[in-house]
């Protein structure tokens, strides 16, 4: 799967939903599963752009951390705190055991 098809699965979830700056996608694991653990997507730049060459991976578990791309101290702690609070959510999305709807249902914005 490219990663523009991996994109396109994913839920986009825009600033005024998540309460970050930027946009943000949580998909499901996808087939074949890859070789590492959950991850989201986050948009290098703030508002409501999603472009998949301005896109850094951040992975969930154990701790959220950057694995590609550049994000700012601030915006990093920011999307950490995101997944923190939504942790549960973004794991059954990744497993499969929720859709994106679901997801959405479930995600909790930050204050």
């Amino acid at each position: 799967m490219s990663e523009a098809d991996e994109l396109y699965e994913m839920a986009n979830i825009y600033p005024a939903d998540s309460g970050l700056p930027m946009t943000v996608w949580v998909g499901p694991r996808g087939d074949p599963p890859p070789r590492h653990d959950v991850r989201i997507k986050v948009s290098m730049a703030h508002g409501n752009r999603m472009s998949i060459s301005n896109t850094a991976v951040v992975a969930v578990r154990p701790v959220p951390r950057l694995v590609t791309g550049q994000l700012s101290a601030a915006d990093l702690r920011l999307v950490s705190d995101w997944i923190h609070l939504n942790e549960a959510a973004i794991v059954a999305h990744w497993e499969g055991r929720s859709s994106a709807i679901q997801f959405a249902q479930q995600m909790k914005r930050l204050p």
